[in-house]
């Protein structure tokens, strides 16, 4: 078996205008570099660009190397779905320096199908019908072309810390756990008030991250459908905003998501409950190995909702696409995607995986043996409205996630004043 050259690095670039000026205007060049790495001898090195957690472990990748010989996979993970998007919007824009497979998020998704003509296009008949119909009609550009594959969807539901539970006169099974839940977001906070009376500790993580969960059951928060921006006079949005920072100051820890004190606080019991993805799953127990009070209820505010997603893209700058897309439907073929699944919890959005005994029998030791297959299963089928993410969802989200922590974590505003300053943040988006 040959030495892979796989590493992981944290990549991180400034996005500016210029490089959207670059790609709307045409001006990105094919470039001369080699990012495949292709020899002369036939061997090539590609590379991959993810961010989080994927689930795509270096067993899975040696997996790849070992069925295909001379191929070497280099793995680049960025710390978060924002430093990947900066990244791949300013080198897109410049016509190189892209990885062969490049990860793309569900929220800044619609953004990137603008320059869908810089994506190679990725149709088969080998993977026709392999995804939820949504998950592929949102890849298929206005040329019919499938420009990404899809990887997972993010059915929601709660994580919460046993021990704590316990500590504050609380139930600690997770079917008593759901029922104590089950309701609407006022009942979570009910709930949540609760605990804070009894513990003098905080009942989630942060506004922000409370907040993604509550706006993703909307299905115009930000946008109409003819690309109308209603952000800013939408009174359900306003409500969500109010109703999360109200709760938050008492019962928010004040931690930013993906901050080091959020990553510490996963582990050392700073919140009692938070909104879990299937993809979160992975994020918590690889970040409090320790910890053996973590739990997962079937259930979730409000009915059913999804968080994230993701998508694997060739760019058509790569010196090696038809191998790329070659690893990139293998990647999120049915058996790989049930792989990462028991990896990291990332749910298949493949149908065939759902009926899959591997899916549907899983459970999870760290979340004392959840069965989160059959869990994540039941809050996809709760899941009954698809948010409308169109060109401006993401600068419109990152302006609210800044108002959100200028009250909860930073503490520089009031919820007014910050609301004031996300009506200018928008406003000023054109």
């Amino acid at each position: 078996m040959k030495i892979s050259r796989r590493r992981s690095t944290a990549a991180a670039a400034l996005a500016g205008a210029t490089a959207l000026t670059l790609i709307a205007t045409g001006c990105a060049s094919t470039g001369d570099a080699d990012p495949a790495g292709s020899g002369s001898d036939g061997e090539i090195t590609l590379t991959l660009a993810t961010f989080n957690d994927f689930g795509y472990t270096d067993e899975l990748l040696q997996q790849y190397e070992d069925e295909n010989p001379g191929v070497t996979i280099v793995h680049n993970k960025a710390a978060t779905s924002n430093d990947a998007r900066d990244n791949f919007f300013t080198k897109l824009g410049a016509g190189s320096g892209l990885a062969d497979v490049e990860a793309v998020e569900i929220d800044w998704f619609a953004e990137m199908m603008q320059y869908s003509d810089l994506l190679t296009d990725l149709s088969s008949d080998d993977v026709a019908d392999r995804w939820v119909d949504w998950k592929t009609d949102a890849a298929t550009d206005a040329d019919g072309r499938l420009v990404a594959y899809g990887t997972d969807i993010g059915p929601e539901a709660v994580c919460y810390r046993s021990d704590l539970f316990e500590a504050a006169g609380l139930p600690t099974d997770r079917a008593e756990v759901a029922e104590l839940l089950n309701g609407d977001w006022d009942r979570y906070f009910e709930v949540g008030q609760e605990y804070v009376d009894a513990t003098g500790a905080a009942w989630f993580d942060s506004a922000g991250a409370t907040y993604q969960g509550m706006i993703n059951q909307v299905e115009f928060a930000y946008e109409q459908e003819d690309g109308t921006v209603i952000a800013t006079e939408n009174d359900e949005v306003k409500g969500i905003y109010e109703q999360v920072l109200e709760a938050s100051a008492t019962q928010s820890a004040h931690l930013g998501q993906w901050s080091d004190d959020w990553f510490a606080g996963l582990a050392n019991g700073a919140f009692a409950t938070m909104l879990c993805p299937g993809w979160m799953l992975g994020v918590i127990s690889g970040n409090a190995p320790d910890v053996t009070g973590w739990d997962v209820a079937n259930v979730f505010p409000g009915g059913g909702g999804n968080w994230g997603g993701s998508y694997l893209t060739v760019p058509a700058q790569g010196e090696n696409t038809e191998a790329a897309a070659k690893f990139a439907a293998w990647l999120t073929a049915p058996e790989q995607q049930l792989s990462a699944f028991e990896a990291a919890g990332t749910f298949p959005s493949q149908v065939e995986a759902y009926e899959s005994d591997t899916l549907l029998s899983a459970t999870n030791p760290y979340f004392n043996d959840a069965p989160v297959g059959e869990i994540l299963i039941e809050r996809s089928q709760a899941i009954d409205v698809a948010p409308f993410k169109s060109v401006k969802y993401f600068p419109i989200n990152d302006a609210m996630q800044k108002a959100l922590t200028r009250v909860d974590s930073d503490k520089t505003h009031t919820i007014e004043s910050s609301w004031e300053q996300f009506v200018a943040d928008v406003n000023s988006l054109g």
